[in-house]
């Protein structure tokens, strides 16, 4: 059984390191994308894609289950009567960030060059989870889990090589999402569970920064790093998912900094245009005077 100083210890360092491997990430996607020989601009009228992504969820009512856990935490220490019994007291805290690994399909349309209008649905999934033990050493779980399935419709346009360039290709691109949660988002935990709500209108925006990695045949990779904003509201109160929680009607972020790899695949390409048709070095016929 491993000690609650060494769980405390454990849990302290989950930041630091969801951190770097965030910034890992995302310099190794910097350095790939410094291989010329793969760089094409994409040509692909209609694609499909697979987004995978880290997120770091920006869920301040992390607080009201930790101090549930504070709390029970408490109460344990009371019942014991000696001290032997005291020293089988121990908690494990939650984390102090919520990080998840995010899910998405859709289809984009390039329709027309540097033009894209994507459609997508997602899973994110955050399940945190603890334990306690009593001056019995009987252990106790304790947990709760942020669930959602967003749906985005994505504007996203090329930014010209003369605003910003690693490679003198226009490979930057920035993007605007809309979110509309679906139902199935939720709050559920060891004590209850809390229903979002679906409003027409939507949930929430986002804002990201892509470059086009890599290309191979009609494959296309980009990695995208962000900001996303996704209100969640509920009829319920917090109180219905944790102990002394808050009566107020429930309202939650599943927004955050976020970064994303898209993976998506051509079905059909662009018709050429007048400036791909133009001569290279390469291709140029040159005639007798």
């Amino acid at each position: 059984m491993i000690s609650a100083g060494k769980q405390r210890k454990l849990k302290s360092t989950a930041l630091p390191l969801a951190v770097f491997f965030f910034f890992y990430l995302f310099s190794t996607v910097s350095l790939f994308a410094q291989s010329p020989p793969e760089e094409e601009r994409d040509k692909s009228s209609l694609s499909l894609f697979v987004q995978p992504g880290i997120s770091f969820l920006n869920f301040s009512d992390r607080s009201q289950f930790q101090n549930a856990i504070d709390t029970i935490y408490a109460d344990f220490k009371a019942q014991a009567i000696t001290e032997d019994e005291s020293l089988y007291v121990a908690k494990q805290d939650f984390q102090k960030v919520n990080f998840c690994f995010p899910v998405s399909l859709g289809f984009q349309w390039q329709w027309t060059q540097d033009h894209f209008v994507s459609v997508g649905a997602g899973f994110i999934y955050d399940h945190e989870s603890v334990v306690l033990t009593d001056r019995r050493d009987k252990i106790h779980n304790y947990e709760y889990t942020l669930q959602g399935f967003p749906l985005f419709l994505e504007y996203r346009l090329t930014i010209p090589k003369n605003l910003i360039t690693i490679s003198g290709e226009s490979l930057f691109s920035i993007a605007f999402r809309w979110y509309w949660m679906l139902p199935g988002t939720e709050i559920y935990s060891s004590w209850g569970h809390i229903q979002g709500e679906t409003p027409v209108w939507g949930n929430g925006f986002g804002l990201s920064l892509g470059y086009l990695v890599t290309t191979w045949k009609s494959i296309h990779i980009y990695s995208d790093l962000g900001f996303t904003s996704i209100t969640v509201d509920s009829d319920d109160s917090f109180s219905k998912v944790v102990p002394n929680g808050s009566t107020k009607k429930a309202s939650w972020d599943l927004g955050g900094i976020q970064l994303q790899f898209r993976f998506s695949f051509g079905v059909t390409k662009m018709n050429s245009s007048p400036l791909d048709a133009r001569p290279t070095e390469d291709t140029a016929v040159t005639h007798p005077k």
